[in-house]
């Protein structure tokens, strides 16, 4: 906005003839939201700019789109945090027609007659149009728009966080690149960081921390837990991905939290999210955690010391609140059996001296080298975290997926899993030469089962 826009020159009565408003309605405004700041006058009587009035303008368009008052100077702050002009972000009211255009749906009058939820699946649909488009601004544009006709709860997990997993799914299938997907997730982080930064100062009492365990990669959904307690008054330090276990429990003992938090996706780093809280239990700090790998093997739970949170992160807000004002600590698992621990002590020395037979066997592989060495790397994590938890058959979740994705990115048949088990199998029976046995019968069980029967039939 110009300098001749901000001189403050008009009075009450002016601004009360140019917009409408009641004088009580624009003092209430001012003194609850602090929108518009006017200046005073030596004698006190308020003084008001042109960008005064045209915000105030502004909150009543966004009134008649249905809006509510608070929420209209909330998504003016939001704007302004993400450094964009409110009156030329939105210079109209957002209309359903608006919408439809940006998200590229031509049957305007089937729009307007949605329900809500229809709504949120065209601007769900419309977003993942421009992202794999790496059409920026229509992104953005559709967001915007998203806002201003729905909660910030519902468009971070009916539009962002389904968008994103309609998105990740597209890439499983081949069907988009890896460089589409994460300019995808780079969006939706952005927006959700944005809003993050424009939310007020917490007034509830008590703090929680939330992050993710060691190599842990996906921050989307801590990230958006973090902003959905924000907006309840909550007092939330946000560690971000990939929190090392080194130091944690004096990062507890600094920050003081009533709750630690902790999200895990995938095998290998569930297994720090039961360090992770054994540690925390140690110092007498509540944990809630949850994440997909926890919702695809519910029996992983039985080996984490905390909370799980739920299936859905609407779940998860509410058990995090209710363990906030209700603070306990969870019952502690009972520790690794002797043979899981002996199992587990004998592959991390004798890891690699497997994978170096692997590699002298690489030939009767269809595996090229760069996947052969990613093979190793992630079944060797895999496990090693499966050891951890207790449960050798937790190992199986992975493999469906791994065949899928050898046939639709690498093309090469699903045989070729089975080709490498089989190849695993030999090498660790010569190197291991029957020690671990927890491993050895699950490696003889699958690659038997390999032959005859769909591996996940043998998952359980």
């Amino acid at each position: 906005m110009n300098s001749t826009a901000d001189t403050p020159i008009y009075n009450l009565k002016a601004v009360v003839q140019e917009t409408g408003l009641k004088p009580d309605t624009l003092r209430a405004w001012e003194r609850r939201y602090g929108l518009p700041a006017p200046r005073r006058t030596e004698s006190g009587h308020r003084l008001y700019s042109q960008s005064d009035i045209d915000l105030l303008k502004w909150l009543m368009a966004r009134q008649e789109d249905g809006m509510s008052i608070s929420r209209a100077a909330e998504l003016w702050r939001q704007l302004e945090a993400e450094s964009k002009d409110p009156l030329q972000a939105m210079p109209v009211a957002p209309t359903l027609t608006t919408v439809s255009r940006m998200a590229g749906y031509s049957n305007t009058a089937a729009i307007l007659g949605s329900s809500g939820d229809d709504t949120l699946s065209q601007l769900r649909d419309g977003w993942v149009t421009s992202c794999l488009n790496f059409d920026e601004q229509s992104a953005d544009e559709i967001i915007t728009q998203a806002f201003a006709l729905f909660p910030a709860e519902k468009v971070c997990i009916q539009v962002l966080q389904k968008g994103l997993g309609v998105i990740g799914e597209q890439w499983y299938l081949g069907n988009i690149t890896v460089q589409q997907e994460h300019f995808a997730s780079s969006l939706a982080l952005r927006r959700v960081e944005a809003l993050l930064a424009a939310t007020p100062p917490p007034t509830r009492p008590g703090r929680i921390l939330i992050g993710c365990p060691p190599d842990e990669a996906h921050t989307f959904v801590p990230l958006m837990l973090t902003l959905l307690l924000r907006r309840r008054s909550w007092n939330v330090i946000f560690l971000g991905a990939n929190v090392p276990i080194q130091d944690f429990v004096l990062t507890v003992q600094t920050a003081k939290p009533q709750l630690v938090v902790l999200t895990a996706q995938l095998l290998f780093t569930a297994a720090g999210v039961r360090e992770l809280g054994e540690l925390i239990y140690e110092v007498n700090v509540p944990m809630g955690y949850g994440g997909l790998i926890f919702t695809q093997l519910p029996k992983l739970r039985q080996h984490i010391t905390g909370h799980y949170l739920g299936d859905s992160v609407e779940k998860a807000i509410d058990e995090i609140e209710k363990m906030m004002l209700s603070p306990k600590l969870p019952t502690p698992v009972a520790p690794l059996s002797p043979k899981h621990e002996d199992a587990l002590a004998q592959f991390r020395r004798r890891q690699s001296q497997v994978e170096m037979e692997l590699w002298h066997a690489a030939d009767q592989t269809e595996l090229s080298h760069a996947l052969l060495r990613k093979a190793n790397i992630n079944f060797g994590r895999d496990i090693l975290a499966a050891l951890a938890l207790g449960d050798i058959h937790h190992l199986g979740v992975d493999l469906p997926w791994v065949r899928g994705l050898l046939k639709n990115h690498y093309q090469l048949p699903e045989s070729a899993i089975d080709n490498y088990l089989q190849l695993y199998l030999a090498a660790a029976e010569k190197v291991l030469n029957g020690s671990c046995p927890i491993l050895m019968n699950w490696l003889r069980e699958i690659v038997k089962a390999t032959k005859n029967i769909p591996v996940a039939a043998y998952l359980d």
